[in-house]
């Protein structure tokens, strides 16, 4: 059996008295697409959060590639290999596709005492090739991002995540407020990272999305885990049966 990537052990987490995680456990294995489902305050935004590094859990332990972590923000999370893409992803929209494929990882040309030029050739030319590596064609790397469909958008989101080489990507709610043919665009990105080497966590409240997409199934409800099968030995109703 493949060792998991990413080991979950007892997580618990407190929000003024109100218990969000409770020991929550959770293998996640390589190259594998996970569907997390639950309704709103089951604990998955909870659990997300604690993976990308925006929240700190109140006890338990998370391993990636055997190794203990503890992340102070999501800048650790993502230098680790861990990407998470929202629902709102944190995409400049006045700003261009190749600025925002390397905000915050801007190349320079020269730097001296921290401060540099921005290799905008660099970016662009890099920005092209990840943008067709997840199959997307855009008509140039300078167009804004605010002129983007909703489905382009979390497009250039996972070509950013997969140019900086992530081992997990977590993709919360992508495919809300899209339509059915950029939901599919987006369903076939996910299927996609398998063959690019990356585990994927999908997030969703829409069965059939989860069910398209995902090689494992995993439940939450009240703060714990309900439910964890492969989706070939399941079904929407059986998952619903646990909610």
């Amino acid at each position: 059996m493949t060792a998991p990537i990413i080991e979950i052990r007892n997580l618990q987490k407190w929000y003024s008295g109100v218990h969000a995680l409770k020991s929550v456990s959770l293998d996640i294995y390589p190259n594998e697409a996970l569907g997390l489902v639950g309704d709103n305050g089951a604990g998955k935004s909870t659990l997300i959060n604690i993976l990308s590094g925006t929240q700190k859990p109140d006890g338990g332990e998370i391993r990636l590639e055997g190794q203990a972590v503890h992340f102070a923000g999501p800048r650790q999370a993502m230098d680790r290999g861990i990407e998470t893409i929202y629902q709102y992803n944190s995409m400049v929209p006045t700003m261009s596709i190749a600025r925002n494929v390397f905000i915050g990882r801007e190349p320079v040309k020269a730097s001296l005492f921290g401060i540099g030029i921005l290799d905008q050739k660099r970016m662009r030319q890099d920005s092209i090739k990840a943008i067709a590596d997840v199959d997307l064609h855009l008509r140039s790397p300078d167009a804004l991002v605010g002129e983007l469909s909703g489905g382009q958008r979390q497009g250039v989101a996972i070509a950013r995540a997969m140019h900086f080489k992530s081992k997990v990507m977590i993709l919360d709610e992508p495919t809300n407020h899209l339509s059915v043919k950029e939901t599919n665009k987006v369903i076939g990105f996910v299927r996609g990272l398998k063959a690019q080497g990356v585990t994927g966590i999908f997030i969703s409240h829409n069965m059939h999305h989860v069910f398209q997409c995902c090689d494992r199934i995993v439940a939450m409800a009240r703060g714990e885990i309900v439910f964890d099968k492969p989706t070939k030995d399941t079904s929407i109703d059986e998952v619903h049966g646990y909610l």
